[in-house]
């Protein structure tokens, strides 16, 4: 890409997917609806450059709609076991806890989809991740064994974006 189009663009697939995202939600091809989605696909990626130092980089693009489409099927799973946990139990009997996960990726991208993910899953929320970046510090609204909660979140969700992102 020519310097003056990495200037230009300096995350074209974030452009690309601004300008789609816009039209989506117009829920018009208009010429207008094109040219304001433009003006803003190349406007929000040259403002947060600054506050993006380091490219996003992925290993196994193919690997993403499994997961994509694992995490929605969590989601929906998670609402219903949340809702049936609420009109089923007393708030009393409910087994809220901390836990924290030690982690294997490294690419800060990475770190960030992952607790994304989790946050995105009903019943579990991303708190904080550790300044070294080791550990991830989750919240769970009824935990029954630390220990298995961990390996089904690093199993189910760590262990694809490992895949997914190339490493630091």
């Amino acid at each position: 890409m020519s310097s003056i189009a990495a200037k230009l663009f300096p995350h074209p697939w974030l452009s690309l997917i601004l300008l789609v995202t816009w039209l989506l939600l117009q829920n018009s091809l208009a010429p207008g609806q094109w040219l304001l989605g433009g003006a803003l696909a190349v406007a929000i990626p040259w403002l947060v450059t600054r506050v993006w130092p380091t490219p996003v980089r992925l290993r196994h693009l193919w690997l993403l709609p499994r997961y994509l489409g694992w995490l929605l099927w969590d989601i929906v799973m998670a609402n219903l076991k949340v809702a049936w946990l609420i009109l089923t139990r007393p708030a009393a009997k409910l087994r809220p806890g901390f836990i924290c996960m030690p982690l294997d990726l490294q690419d800060d991208h990475a770190i960030a989809v992952l607790a994304a993910t989790i946050s995105l899953t009903p019943g579990t929320l991303s708190v904080d991740v550790a300044p070294d970046r080791s550990q991830l510090l989750i919240h769970c609204l009824d935990l029954h064994d630390e220990t298995a909660m961990i390996a089904t979140l690093k199993q189910r969700y760590e262990a694809p974006l490992k895949e997914i992102f190339v490493p630091c």
